[in-house]
């Protein structure tokens, strides 16, 4: 767009012999601005949108992967078991120490989380998310231990821990698991009726096959301990940044 000492400069240039030749330069360029402005609006209104940008929609987050922290063998990972993910079991962590944010959580697991009653002595999960960051603790193709110790929701799904911690802002936490959680559907094509709840499996213990029931887990997703408008809330979000 030409500026109104631009403008001024132009004009300049041209000679102006008689009145009836101004009037026309006058005419001239006016028309030629109005066509100069038509133009810009028209190509900064309406920028081309990729497929996979939706109105509101940010990129997910970096992923800080810490899955080379915890090398089969070691406290975090005592056994290498593959998995084919065909379900994402979301958790909260309940913890609402200021510190506890996702960082914290990952090292935590790099040092060994104790598990009581599981097959491998320590809780497992994948991914950690808060207001900020997502720290993936594990290959998304190998079992954690996070859901319901040998059962379905260990074996066969991903595991993300949204955390609590005081000064993290959970509206945000939460938007960010939802665009991870239909990041994960898109890649490994894990259909939405397939997102649940880590209540949704029911918890048998491994050492002593003792039935612990449902876990009222994510806590900060559910209404009275129960599935209800918080939950159909985010799986909205999911719904839509997985479209």
């Amino acid at each position: 767009m030409i500026r109104h000492d631009s403008r001024r400069a132009a004009f300049n240039r041209f000679p102006l012999a008689t009145a009836g030749m101004v009037t026309v330069k006058l005419r001239t360029f006016g028309f030629l601005a109005v066509v100069l402005v038509g133009l810009l609006f028209s190509s900064c209104a309406v920028a081309p949108r990729r497929a996979d940008q939706r109105p509101g929609c940010r990129r997910c987050s970096r992923i800080e992967n810490h899955a080379g922290h915890h090398p089969p063998g070691k406290c975090g990972r005592p056994l290498h078991r593959p998995m084919r993910p065909t379900f994402i079991t979301i958790h909260s962590t309940d913890n609402t120490s200021r510190s506890a944010d996702a960082l914290n959580h990952a090292l935590a697991m790099n040092k060994g989380l104790r598990g009581r009653h599981n097959r491998t002595g320590f809780l497992t999960w994948h991914f950690t998310v808060d207001d900020h960051s997502i720290y993936q603790s594990l290959p998304t193709n190998e079992t954690g231990e996070h859901a319901d110790y040998e059962g379905q929701g260990n074996r066969s799904s991903i595991g993300i821990e949204m955390c609590v911690n005081r000064g993290n802002n959970l509206d945000s936490t939460i938007d960010r698991t939802a665009q991870l959680t239909a990041r994960l559907m898109r890649q490994y094509d894990i259909p939405l009726d397939h997102v649940v709840p880590h209540m949704h499996w029911r918890m048998i213990r491994y050492s002593d096959g003792r039935d612990l029931g449902f876990k009222k887990c994510p806590r900060i997703l559910l209404d009275g301990g129960r599935l209800g408008p918080k939950w159909s809330a985010f799986m909205a979000k999911v719904s839509f940044y997985a479209r």
